[in-house]
C-alpha cells in the first residue's frame, strides 16, 4: 500500500523551530519529486518547498525562503522540513506528497495524507 505519513506538528512560540518528518511505505521516495505544502484556516493550499528527485534541486516558496529546508534520509525513507524562525503566519496543516516533477501546483501531487498540525503562537 502506497502511503505518506507525516509527523512532527505541534506548537511552538513565534522564532522556534520543529521539525517535520514524512515517511513513505508501499515505494521509494527518492525516485520522485516531493513538495511540502500547508494550508490554513480559510486559506488556499500553499506550496512551502518541492525538491526534485536524485538531481535534488530544492525550490522554495517566498514566504520561507531562508527559515526551511529539506532534507532526506534514504535508508528511512523518510523526509525531513526543517523549519526555523517560525512566525504566526506558518500555522497551518502541513502535507508532504510525491509527483513525477517539481512544481508547486498541488494537482501535479499525489499522496496526500493526514498532514501534521503546526500552530506557532506565544
Amino acid at each position: 500500500q502506497v502511503q505518506l505519513v507525516e509527523s512532527g506538528g505541534g506548537l511552538v512560540q513565534p522564532g522556534g523551530s520543529l521539525r517535520l518528518s514524512c515517511t513513505a511505505s508501499g515505494f521509494a521516495l527518492d525516485a520522485y519529486a516531493i513538495a511540502w505544502f500547508r494550508q490554513a484556516p480559510e486559506k488556499p493550499r500553499e506550496g512551502v518547498l518541492c525538491v526534485s528527485d536524485q538531481v535534488g534541486n530544492t525550490f522554495y516558496s517566498d514566504s520561507v525562503k531562508g527559515r526551511f529546508t529539506i532534507s532526506r534520509d534514504n535508508a528511512k525513507n523518510t523526509v525531513y522540513l526543517q523549519m526555523n524562525s517560525l512566525k504566526t503566519e506558518d500555522t497551518a496543516l502541513y502535507y508532504c506528497v510525491i509527483g513525477e516533477r517539481v512544481s508547486f501546483d498541488a494537482a501535479d501531487y499525489n499522496g496526500w495524507g493526514q498532514g501534521t498540525q503546526v500552530t506557532v503562537s506565544s
